[in-house]
């Protein structure tokens, strides 16, 4: 069985065509959804003017670059408000420049230790949480957000039946956005599942439509720690997701108050977390 690339790719260079043959000897083309780095590069003004720093490559699918920047910048705890942000540029291929306002203030150092320590395995679980908290994370108000069980349930065929590349190529996953009715607001693909969720919120982020209370973020797949950050500093009440949630993740939800769904699959899920925002008939 052999493949090999041809020039065919959709407008958006999501998805690429590849010639292939199978292990019955029989020749044709196949659908594969495509994976490029993209490098996020941060301009503000200091006191030696005005500086650009690259401050983080993800390998993403391309697509809503300009809402995976925003996103990720606000995720992180970058950037606070839309205001905070003059500029997002996609200039040169795979590289997104986001220029900050004059006034607004960077620790660059800080910038620096934070991705290395987020990417390297020894921080504790702890040291984690402590983190965000020191980044004005508290916890999650109750607002009188319900969401029925119901809904819940309906969740996961609304995002797939949204997954426009998912169906050409069956290789990527989904971030969604839905209020507590189950009605969709946003979705995104991506083939990296943190990916999808920073293009997910970096959507409302870019609109002025942050935090996301009263909203359900759904994602497809299993949940980790920094998923359960992301939504966090997004503001999302309630996080739900196909698969398991790791241990850490259920952790940092129970923490800060998050509704934390696991399993969503067959008329069934688990709540890890704050089960009081889900209602059961």
């Amino acid at each position: 069985m052999a493949a090999s690339f041809s020039n065919t790719s959709d407008d958006t260079g999501a998805v690429r065509e590849v010639e292939i043959s199978t292990a019955g000897g029989e020749e044709g083309l196949d659908a594969i959804a495509v994976e490029e780095p993209l490098e996020i590069r941060l301009g503000h003004r200091t006191e030696r003017g005005w500086e650009t720093h690259p401050i983080s490559v993800t390998m993403r699918t391309p697509g809503e670059d300009e809402e995976l920047a925003a996103g990720f910048l606000f995720t992180e705890g970058i950037v606070r408000e839309r205001g905070e942000i003059a500029r997002v540029e996609a200039g040169k291929r795979n590289i997104v420049r986001v220029d900050l306002r004059a006034d607004v203030d960077v620790d660059v150092e800080r910038l620096k230790r934070h991705f290395y320590t987020t990417s390297s395995c020894g921080v504790c679980g702890k040291a984690s949480i402590e983190a965000l908290e020191t980044r004005g994370c508290g916890a999650l108000a109750d607002d009188g957000m319900r969401v029925a069980a119901e809904a819940i349930h309906g969740m996961p065929e609304t995002l797939r039946r949204g997954q426009a590349v998912f169906a050409r190529t069956g290789g990527l996953h989904a971030a969604g956005l839905f209020d507590a009715a189950g009605t969709m607001i946003a979705l995104r693909e991506d083939v990296g599942r943190h990916n999808a969720v920073d293009k997910a919120i970096g959507a409302r982020f870019l609109a002025g439509e942050t935090p996301l209370k009263g909203t359900v973020l759904m994602v497809s797949g299993r949940v980790s720690f920094e998923l359960v950050q992301k939504a966090l500093m997004a503001g999302a009440p309630v996080l739900a997701a196909v698969g398991a949630p790791s241990s850490l993740a259920v952790e940092l939800a129970r923490e800060f108050d998050m509704t934390l769904v696991g399993f969503v699959r067959n008329g069934t899920f688990n709540v890890y977390s704050y089960s009081g925002r889900i209602l059961v008939s």
